[in-house]
């Protein structure tokens, strides 16, 4: 087995340097959500390199839900009111097939300090500040969904239940329009689980119903963790559906 010393450092691809130059841009501020980007021309003159390498950069971005391409118009920064983007994150569906938009009834919002599983997962010192929310969410006015959502309280500065209980888009939009935050991606870890009485009458079903429980944690651009989840699922009338490629 070689030593170290004589391992070969590992380079990334060109079009892979350029993804992250784009990244740390969008990070920065430089184009928000909805916001065109320069032209695949005008990124290559500003990067030093062919149209066909940033190219490549913005089909990845785009293929990861980062940025968006719009025939003939151009390239825009992906944006969670774009409708399109509801079911990225939420993926119930209903067993009839119908495409009814989930609403969001807020029951709680209140302030905590991260004990150990917070910490952990939102990657922040114990005792830091958190925002945690309590939600409904139905479909067609029948309870589906009931999320405990903990935030890091210095990020959501001012969140309340006022605020969630007047924004009429989804909870993301509201964090990408007043806290500037966009998700870029999630983890999830689902298990069956049993419904204990207080979710079980929230969402309308006899004690010990099966249910899903969904963890999730959403991170921002430089893969900062900034939103972490946990949620009860009803699937009498609806399933998950997860598509792999």
């Amino acid at each position: 087995m070689p030593s170290m010393a004589h391992l070969s450092p590992t380079f990334s691809p060109l079009y892979q340097q350029i993804k992250t130059l784009i990244l740390q841009a969008l990070e920065a501020g430089e184009w928000t959500p909805g916001q065109a980007i320069p032209s695949e021309q005008d990124l290559a003159t500003r990067f030093g390199v062919s149209q066909g390498t940033v190219r490549k950069a913005i089909d990845e971005l785009s293929s990861e839900n980062i940025l968006l391409r719009r025939q003939g118009k151009g390239t825009f920064v992906a944006s969670h009111h774009d409708p399109r983007a509801l079911f990225r994150f939420l993926r119930l569906v209903p067993l009839s097939g119908g495409g009814a938009q989930p609403v969001s009834m807020p029951l709680e919002c209140w302030k905590a300090r991260a004990g150990q599983e917070a910490s952990k997962n939102l990657q922040v010192a114990m005792g830091s500040p958190l925002t945690i929310i309590r939600r409904l969410l139905k479909f067609d006015t029948k309870p589906v969904v009931v999320d405990e959502i903990y935030l890091p309280g210095e990020v959501f500065q001012g969140l309340s239940l006022e605020m969630l209980q007047d924004w009429e888009g989804s909870l993301y939009s509201l964090f990408e329009t007043r806290f500037g935050l966009r998700m870029i991606r999630a983890s999830e870890r689902i298990r069956a689980v049993a419904a204990e009485r207080a979710p079980a009458e929230l969402l309308g079903v006899p004690e010990h119903t099966p249910l899903l429980s969904v963890e999730r944690v959403a991170y921002t651009y430089g893969d900062k963790p900034v939103e972490w989840r946990r949620g009860l699922y009803s699937t009498a009338e609806h399933f998950y559906l997860n598509e792999l490629s």
